[in-house]
């Protein structure tokens, strides 16, 4: 067991869930992991592992078959899943901040549909915010639903979904006027909708096309896709909570789950990347002696594994500050900013303790290389959690004067 990112006051279920997924990432990730990463191949073999394991329920209440664990126990997990192979924590991460959404918003009747199989892990979740000319301004959303009879008539373009091809639940959001009316503040007519779908590409139910997988620099293996919508219908019952214009509350409650997942994913390469510095400290020789015995390579080192600590702490605080049932966004904010950006810095440090073996694809810290900066966007960018984080501060710290 790592030295690093030791979590107190852990129970003795959660310990063993953690022992667990650890063994399975040595066993069954960390040995495969690069070779799929080259091939950007789906990792199926991963993927049904987890199933098998009950990760795909891990937050779900057990009345509907999950495990009913805390955000905490998950952000964990997913840290040591993402030491593995970052992709396959993308794979678990969009489907249960679906899960999420459903259990604290949607209908008896919706969770009684989709979670006990999402628990199973036959349904798999991903969810749909950005658009291609979106970028951060989330109330700038275009793609719209209108009522017609019991159905609504979905429209437009959506960017970035993860598991957009392999997935059968899309939460989607998009505007709906109907109800709302002519200046009512963006953010207010806005809709989740839940959108069953066949997993695949191209023309996936009528009115819905999922196109080919984007190409990316890294993060690969997961797919990663557009999603269109062209007179796509959708049952009225298929709303979230069954009321429109709750769907941007609901999705920034989805995102403040996502944050702390993205904050864990962060810890986990930057484990990882210290992992490998260290390692490969010891075995590389210069100037008669291993690297490691040099002062700037420990330095170096020093610096790495207090970036670790430190990421892996705002994380486990705002996991749990989440599971408190307090308001988290804030906690969030620094989790993810933090983690993301010391994720990256501590990678790049093992990169150049590697010198020029780094930039070979022979080494592992390469992929980790090209898998860090996905986390300085995912979830909203730096600028974004910063933005967050002054506000709150603001509210919390007001001039009383």
């Amino acid at each position: 067991m790592a030295r690093l990112a030791q979590t107190a006051g852990l129970t003795d279920i959660q310990r063993e869930i953690l022992s667990t997924v650890r063994d399975f990432v040595d066993k069954e990730i960390l040995p495969v992991a690069t070779e799929l990463e080259h091939r950007d191949e789906y990792p199926q073999q991963i993927v049904d592992g987890l199933k098998e394991l009950g990760l795909f329920g891990l937050m779900i209440p057990e009345e509907y078959g999950g495990l009913g664990e805390s955000l905490l126990t998950y952000a964990l997990c997913v840290e040591e899943i993402a030491r593995g192979w970052m992709s396959v924590s993308g794979i678990i991460n969009t489907h249960f901040i679906v899960a999420y959404m459903l259990k604290q918003h949607g209908t008896q009747e919706q969770k009684e549909h989709f979670l006990p199989r999402m628990a199973a892990g036959d349904i798999r979740g991903a969810f749909s915010m950005s658009e291609p000319a979106l970028g951060s301004d989330v109330s700038a959303i275009t793609s719209k639903a209108v009522k017609d009879g019991d159905e609504y008539v979905l429209t437009g373009q959506k960017m970035w979904l993860t598991n957009g091809g392999t997935s059968s639940l899309v939460a989607v959001l998009v505007r709906s006027d109907e109800g709302h009316p002519e200046g009512t503040a963006p953010h207010k007519s806005m809709t989740t909708f839940l959108v069953e779908k066949e997993p695949g590409f191209g023309e996936v139910r009528p009115g819905l096309t999922i196109p080919g997988k984007i190409d990316k620099m890294g993060y690969k293996g997961v797919d990663t896709t557009e999603l269109i919508m062209d007179g796509l219908r959708i049952p009225a019952d298929r709303v979230l909570g069954g009321q429109t214009g709750r769907g941007f509350y609901q999705m920034m409650d989805g995102v403040e789950v996502g944050r702390v997942n993205v904050a864990a994913r962060g810890c986990g390469v930057a484990q990882r990347a210290f992992e490998l510095g260290v390692s490969y400290a010891q075995q590389r020789h210069t100037f008669g002696k291993p690297i490691a015995q040099h002062q700037a390579i420990q330095f170096k080192l020093a610096e790495m594994a207090t970036k670790v600590e430190a990421a892996h702490a705002m994380m486990v605080n705002a996991a749990r500050k989440k599971d408190s049932g307090e308001r988290n966004d804030l906690e969030a904010g620094m989790a993810k900013y933090l983690a993301s950006e010391y994720c990256k810095e501590v990678v790049e440090d093992a990169f150049r303790i590697h010198g020029g073996y780094g930039f070979s694809k022979e080494y592992e810290i390469e992929r980790l290389y090209r898998e860090a900066p996905m986390l300085l966007i995912g979830e909203g960018t730096a600028e974004i959690q910063k933005m967050i984080i002054g506000r709150r501060l603001l509210e919390e710290y007001r001039f009383q004067g």
